[in-house]
């Protein structure tokens, strides 16, 4: 079907990505690139089923067949990757990825003969990079962001150990994952189909825990033990990739190894980057100027242009330059202390330490309640809310700083809802 008559299917799953916390403005690029994934009648189906995780009995009473029909087909959308299926206490739940963090980057985690996939990686750089109403919706329209940067944990010195909490560490990820998958970077992959890749190692994105069980079992990421991503780790800090992860403090699903030239949220970063897209690490650096030699090495490797080089202002030394850092804008990767090479820079902590949420439900609820979209989240007619999902929603709203729980409150307008909050006063 062509692209421009084939809206029925697409345009309803869109309105149905949109409510996600995340959400995903509709545009004719976004019809496009669901057209290539998905045929229509799956887009269909897919529009019919909860933002939550839900049961094959549950899709089944959805879309009104037996569960047989609907776990094959369930299972189908699995293997492209366009939902994830969990298995918990022995038991199949399925998950609809959000578009970011989600099914845009699996379609680009491997090599595809069944897609297009060099139209596909035009249309997100349109989509994405062009049209932008997506990326300021997720970096910007909120304080609670979908990921965090991890501080390159070479570049660390033993005062700065004593200040590094375990769930700030990459390393810390990794040794505590219960599955490591490692596949192909879909910003890099996408911007080689655009003609803009640079040449950052390809294959070093890496996933955990659920998620990565997911892609592993559908081959869209290879199984890795602690080791192998302990080295993909170091090959990263070794071409001065930024860990860009997800923004919570348990069950992390996703470390980027960014480039600033090709990752959507350093990208962000650069052009929002006053507004905070990205939630930093603990850490800033600090310029000895006395021994800044003026290379310019370390503005050349910020990836979000933090450090810049100014006058120096000696009179003897017309020409000689200093470093300089906008704090505003500083991710605290420590990127810049590989690069230099005599002693001029080292890290502090900030003054305050960067919330994180404490899971991804807590996370996502935080999003929803920044970007008006919690009633979404709660009141989800596709099927009947688990007592279950309720309470980790409820829960973490009660973790939130009391001006985010009065928001919560007005948005679904819950006496139940505003009952608890008046408790937890």
């Amino acid at each position: 079907m062509a692209h421009h008559t084939a809206k029925h299917g697409y345009s309803s799953l869109a309105e149905r990505l949109n409510r996600f916390p995340l959400g995903a403005p509709p545009s004719e690029s976004l019809y496009k690139i669901l057209s290539i994934l998905m045929s229509e009648e799956e887009a269909g189906l897919i529009a019919q089923l909860p933002i939550k995780p839900f049961r094959a009995e549950t899709a089944a009473d959805i879309w009104k067949v037996s569960v047989t029909e609907a776990r094959n087909q369930l299972d189908a959308l699995c293997d492209r990757a366009l939902l994830l299926d969990i298995i918990e206490n022995g038991q199949m739940t399925y998950v609809l990825p959000p578009p970011m963090a989600g099914f845009f980057e699996f379609s680009m985690m491997r090599t595809r003969g069944d897609i297009d996939q060099a139209l596909l990686g035009q249309l997100y750089y349109q989509y994405l990079n062009v049209e932008e109403d997506f990326i300021k919706n997720l970096f910007v329209n909120g304080e609670t962001q979908l990921g965090r940067v991890f501080v390159n944990e070479s570049m660390l010195s033993e005062d700065n150990n004593l200040y590094v909490l375990d769930y700030e560490r990459a390393t810390e990820v990794i040794k505590t994952a219960s599955h490591i998958g490692v596949s192909m970077c879909y910003c890099r992959h996408k911007m080689e189909h655009a003609g803009t890749a640079c040449d950052a190692p390809m294959d070093i994105c890496m996933t955990f825990n659920n998620v990565g069980s997911s892609l592993i079992r559908h081959g869209y990421a290879r199984q890795i033990d602690v080791s192998e991503c302990m080295d993909l780790l170091d090959q990263a800090y070794d071409h001065n990739l930024v860990q860009f992860g997800e923004n919570s403090k348990t069950e992390v699903s996703f470390i980027c190894n960014c480039c600033g030239c090709c990752c959507e949220a350093m990208i962000a970063a650069r052009k929002f980057g006053i507004m905070n897209p990205v939630h930093t690490s603990y850490f800033l650096p600090e310029i000895d100027a006395d021994k800044c030699t003026g290379c310019g090495k370390c503005a050349e490797l910020c990836p979000v242009e933090a450090m810049m080089m100014v006058s120096a202002n000696d009179p003897q030394k017309p020409k000689k330059k200093l470093a300089k850092l906008d704090e505003r804008i500083c991710l605290g990767c420590a990127v810049c202390l590989r690069g230099c090479k005599v002693d001029a820079l080292k890290l502090n902590t900030r003054e305050k330490r960067v919330i994180t949420p404490e899971t991804g439900v807590h996370k996502v609820v935080m999003m929803a309640v920044e970007r008006g979209g919690l009633e979404h989240l709660i009141f989800d007619n596709r099927a009947l809310f688990s007592h279950r999902a309720m309470a980790a929603i409820i829960g973490a709203i009660l973790k939130m700083p009391p001006i985010k729980r009065w928001m919560a409150t007005e948005q679904v307008k819950s006496r139940y809802l505003y009952r608890l909050i008046q408790e937890k006063k």
